[in-house]
């Protein structure tokens, strides 16, 4: 049993502030626009929350802030995904990660690797050496990734944590074969000074409150039949988020996301204000829990199957990051997203027979 009971009061006014938060969806849209960039959002965008958190709402400002990281010490994970839109785009990603032993007062270090790839991607792009206006396109690309997140609890529930990036990305299109104006394009990003941070704060068992912030920079270059052409692509995102647990095993999680993309090579630039809501529920016996929630404009559910030393997350998303790329790969997609993950600090219990079942050695 919980120690303490929330006021019936509170459990209304949680209920109805995630009622309001999941009608409030600003139709504005932040759009990398670019094709290698946009790809992120369905890969390393979502790395960066993590699986758990997508299943219910994706407010990584709080259960996948970065200053929590070292509360996974000492273990190793493998995550897959796939996105795959209604009109045959598909997206698909792999990725291995661990996290170090508490090093020195808590502080613990995680690594993880991201490879990601798309083939046959049908879609319009407006390039110079396209000629006027989108033109329908035939691509693929690619995107490779390292992360690594440093944290560490600070005392009084307090806990920090931090972010570094590196991440490249490509993406060859042309025009289909046959087409009376022909045309190719291709888009490659160089590495530029990224990362973020987080800040958590849980000042007790039943109440955990955060804010997350990326500042992602990159080179941008195009390469069409006008020539080379570069600019600097930024990605900020802001995130503020708190969570409650108004009742034995249950959580809920409410918080927003302000987005800011710039393009260099177009020249404009987008902001969006989007809510995160979700709830989550621990069956009784703790080896399975079961959320869903709306992160932004997207909607998903996921499910979480524990037995040490493994634990397996899965989460199902319906138009992963639209409100991030728009229709710029299609209007409709289904995503599914999996972690699993071993607790390398477990060790197999060592069962010892009884004494009677024992037998005795006998003399030569």
């Amino acid at each position: 049993m919980w120690p303490v009971q929330l006021p019936v009061v509170d459990r209304r006014f949680l209920i109805g502030i995630a009622i309001v938060l999941g009608m409030l969806h600003i139709s504005s849209e932040a759009r990398a626009q670019s094709p290698e960039l946009s790809m992120r959002e369905f890969a390393s965008g979502q790395i960066k929350k993590g699986v758990r958190s997508i299943g219910f709402g994706g407010d990584g400002a709080t259960w996948g802030n970065y200053g929590l990281v070292y509360r996974d010490a000492d273990s190793a994970l493998v995550d897959v995904g796939v996105t795959d839109y209604t009109n045959g785009n598909l997206f698909t990603f792999i990725a291995v990660g661990a996290t170090t032993p508490p090093i020195w007062h808590g502080l613990a270090i995680y690594l993880i690797a991201l490879s990601q790839h798309a083939e046959d991607v049908h879609l319009s792009l407006s390039s110079p050496g396209l000629g006027p206006g989108p033109r329908a396109v035939i691509g693929s690309g690619a995107d490779q990734a390292v992360f690594s997140k440093i944290a560490a609890p600070l005392g009084h529930g307090f806990s920090a944590g931090l972010l570094l990036s590196y991440e490249l990305s490509q993406f060859d299109a042309a025009t289909p074969i046959g087409d009376p104006a022909p045309g190719a394009v291709h888009y490659a990003t160089q590495w530029r000074p990224s990362g973020g941070f987080g800040l958590a704060w849980q000042p007790g068992p039943r109440i955990l409150v955060g804010t997350r912030v990326i500042l992602n920079h990159d080179e941008e270059v195009r390469t069409d039949a006008q020539g080379v052409t570069e600019g600097l692509a930024k990605g900020y995102e802001f995130r503020l988020g708190a969570s409650a647990m108004p009742w034995p095993g249950g959580i809920v999680d409410l918080g927003a996301t302000e987005l800011y993309r710039r393009n260099g090579l177009t020249g404009t630039a987008t902001t969006a204000l989007h809510p995160n809501v979700g709830i989550e529920q621990t069956i009784p016996g703790n080896m399975v829990v079961v959320r869903a929630g709306i992160d932004e404009t997207s909607y998903g559910g996921g499910i979480t199957l524990r037995r040490r030393p493994l634990q397996l997350d899965i989460a199902y998303v319906y138009d992963l990051g639209r409100a991030r790329v728009g229709s710029l790969f299609g209007t409709t997609s289904n995503s599914v997203l999996a972690t699993l993950t071993f607790d390398m600090s477990w060790r197999p219990t060592a069962v010892v027979a009884p004494p009677q079942a024992q037998t005795k050695a006998r003399p030569n």
